[in-house]
């Protein structure tokens, strides 16, 4: 089992790596507009999970799916160039699912402050449905009964 701290580094590395190496390009014309968000390392530094997000439409992810599939090799042979580990990681590309959740996080705040004004709304005209202030007072003397 490798340090935590070393398993940490080789993932910044290898994340690096394969940004850099997206960014002149593979001639695969699959490819879209990619973008290596976080890259994790088993223990055994054998294994490296590489995340990606795409900006486009449903068809051009996984169009980049399948041209990153195909480029394993590849990257994983740029990878093995520029680190100075003994064995170089096996890789595995993983959609990220970053942008759809903030969508459904953007859409649950959205719809939770339509509530709060609602809300908001209906207490600024609510009425008390008994007295305003229920509880029970002690009753003030009376001067005439001194």
């Amino acid at each position: 089992m490798a340090d935590p701290a070393r398993a940490r580094k080789l993932a910044d590395r290898i994340k690096v790596i394969i940004a850099k190496r997206l960014e002149r390009g593979l001639r695969d014309p699959r490819l879209g507009f990619a973008t290596i968000t976080d890259v994790q390392v088993t223990g055994d530094l054998q294994h490296a999970s590489v995340f990606y997000t795409v900006y486009g439409t449903d068809q051009e992810r996984e169009d980049t799916a399948a041209a990153l599939k195909a480029a394993t090799g590849l990257l994983r042979t740029e990878v093995g160039k520029n680190i100075t580990s003994r064995l170089t990681p096996s890789l595995e590309f993983i959609l990220d699912a970053i942008p759809e959740n903030a969508k459904h996080i953007e859409s649950l705040l959205r719809e939770a402050r339509e509530r709060d004004t609602e809300v908001a709304g209906l207490a600024a005209t609510a009425v008390y449905a008994g007295d305003e202030d229920p509880y029970v007072k002690p009753r003030e003397l009376d001067d005439d009964e001194d």
